[in-house]
């Protein structure tokens, strides 16, 4: 890589790392986007596999609910396992862009429903059925898309968490989301290794950015957060539909 975009890569996982530090989401959408500017899909998401895989299992271990969280959440996560490896190659596919306009369509519909408080409810005698399903949609979204936000924000708020377990929750399905992406990438023989190295300094940066974001977000009051969060995922949902559409 040249000197100015290993620059341009390192900007974008400092700014990508400090969004999900202060919402818990965001990093493989901007980083994708940005990255699809100078390098292939594929080459971009070799890049993306390392710093997510890493800053989401930091997002998902920083709390103290690691445990009930995984007992409540296994069937989601086991859903999204299947829906990410049943839709190996996608990513790299020639109608991805349609998949990523659906989805910013979908995340800014959502997020301004949240801004008209409008509330999703999944009772606990739902979450058995509902849990596998809203998986593998968030699966297969992610195998077209390289993001692993929806449907599983609008269910991980549905079924009533709290700010910081919901951030945890979150970190939990993105990093069986994104370990599963790597998998299906390699399936698709879409993972270029040698770019290796650029995907550690990445890790570097994005964790730095992940820091600053983390600690703004700690001094934010719950109210304030669900704000920043729903502003978060519609200003995303907006970048995904013009990022489709150029």
């Amino acid at each position: 890589m040249s000197e100015f975009l290993l620059l341009f890569v390192a900007g974008v996982f400092v700014l990508a790392g400090f969004v999900k530090g202060v919402v818990g989401l965001g990093l493989p959408a901007i980083a994708m986007g940005l990255l699809a500017l100078v390098m292939t899909p594929a080459d971009a998401a070799s890049v993306l596999i390392l710093p997510t895989v890493a800053t989401n299992i930091w997002q998902m271990a920083a709390g103290p609910n690691l445990k009930p969280v995984i007992a409540r959440l296994w069937p989601l996560m086991l859903g999204v396992i299947g829906g990410t490896l049943a839709g190996a190659g996608w990513l790299v596919g020639a109608h991805g862009q349609y998949g990523t306009a659906l989805l910013g369509i979908a995340l800014a519909l959502y997020a301004l429903s949240g801004l008209a408080s409008i509330r999703f409810k999944v009772s606990r005698k739902a979450e058995p059925w509902l849990a596998p399903l809203v998986g593998v949609l968030t699966g297969l979204v992610a195998a077209a898309t390289g993001v692993f936000a929806m449907p599983a924000v609008i269910y991980l708020q549905a079924i009533g968490l709290e700010m910081e377990i919901l951030v945890q929750a979150l970190g939990l399905s993105f990093t069986i989301s994104s370990l599963a992406l790597a998998v299906n990438l390699a399936l698709a023989s879409a993972l270029n290794f040698s770019l290796g190295p650029a995907s550690l300094g990445a890790l570097a940066v994005a964790c730095l950015g992940m820091w600053l974001g983390q600690v703004l977000r700690l001094r934010l009051r719950p109210a304030t957060f669900r704000l920043c969060f729903l502003l978060g995922l519609l200003a995303l949902g907006i970048y995904l539909i013009v990022r489709a559409a150029v």
